[in-house]
């Protein structure tokens, strides 16, 4: 039995959830702890030194000679990391706790949609029919009468959603044979060096920090990027890209949780119905993917 598949897909599942709840602690740890109007110095801050520190531990890196490995890290790094970072934290700046999370719910229909358009694959009836269900079941949570919707943080959440689909799903499509913390540190790694002259030609300086604006920054780094990502990559490589991107759900369920445990944001009873409804529509996508029919047909295309 290979180690891709000697935990089983409910453990790897369960470690892989550890990503996106740690994802949905972002909008709070934004709003309330880091200089305001940074966006891209934020995700600068967040990527670039997690990717340092793991390539330096790694010292592992695809062979210089192998250009096309280079070229899909630098892509899945745009994707996953530059790209998808940046409009993160501009829509973080600019809405509200999980009001783009109502946005970010498409994620998993998006990779469904890959899969069936690139590998001409349909996923089965079940995931599809719970991946629109997650979408009403966060639109349930996060609507409300008094939501604030700004149209450039809205079109930041829903592009970043897209990168971010499609890193999922072509991350496992280009396996890399590196392990997963030196495949993360460099992808973390290019992805800061993208975001550099963004944040340099964009974002004003950073004042004098203040101890909790560092420790806000460590977090984000540490265990936003370097961790997260870490088990993020590790549920791509074992289990099929649909059943990962439905765990992002996760993010914004946390940020609501957290926003009503720490901020004191009223959760109406439709509001709590509506996360049942997303918890019940990451289960279904679980249990269809991890069907045999299911998996073999993800894990028979490389």
């Amino acid at each position: 039995m290979t180690a891709a598949h000697s935990s089983g897909p409910s453990l790897n599942a369960l470690t892989t959830a550890v990503a996106p709840v740690i994802w949905g602690s972002t909008y709070l740890v934004t709003t309330e702890l880091l200089p305001p109007d940074r966006p891209f110095t934020a995700a600068l801050l967040r990527t670039l030194p997690a990717g340092l520190l793991l390539v330096l531990w790694c010292r592992r890196s695809p062979a210089w000679g192998d250009w096309l490995g280079w070229w899909r890290l630098l892509v899945l790094s745009a994707l996953n990391i530059g790209v998808f970072q940046a409009l993160l934290f501009v829509a973080a700046y600019r809405l509200p706790g999980g009001v783009a999370a109502v946005v970010g719910a498409v994620g998993p229909l998006v990779v469904m949609g890959l899969v069936w358009g690139m590998d001409h694959r349909r996923p089965p009836g079940m995931a599809l029919a719970a991946g629109a269900l997650g979408v009403l079941g966060m639109a349930a949570l996060l609507l409300s009468p008094g939501a604030h919707w700004d149209w450039v943080g809205v079109a930041a959440a829903l592009v970043g959603t897209v990168c971010m689909a499609a890193g999922t799903f072509w991350s496992r499509r280009w396996r890399s044979d590196l392990p997963v913390l030196a495949f993360t540190g460099w992808q973390l790694l290019a992805g800061g060096i993208m975001l550099a002259p963004v944040a340099w030609l964009t974002d004003p300086p950073l004042p004098a920090l203040t101890a909790a604006q560092v420790a806000g920054y460590v977090y984000l780094s540490l265990a936003g990027a370097l961790l997260a990502y870490a088990l993020w990559f590790r549920g791509i490589a074992r289990l099929p890209s649909v059943a990962v991107s439905s765990l992002g759900l996760l993010s914004p369920v946390t940020a609501v949780l957290l926003g009503w445990a720490w901020l004191g944001q009223a959760m109406t009873g439709v509001a709590l119905a509506g996360m049942l409804v997303v918890l019940g529509s990451i289960l279904a996508v679980q249990w269809a993917m991890s069907r045999p029919a299911a998996s073999v047909s993800e894990l028979s295309k490389k």
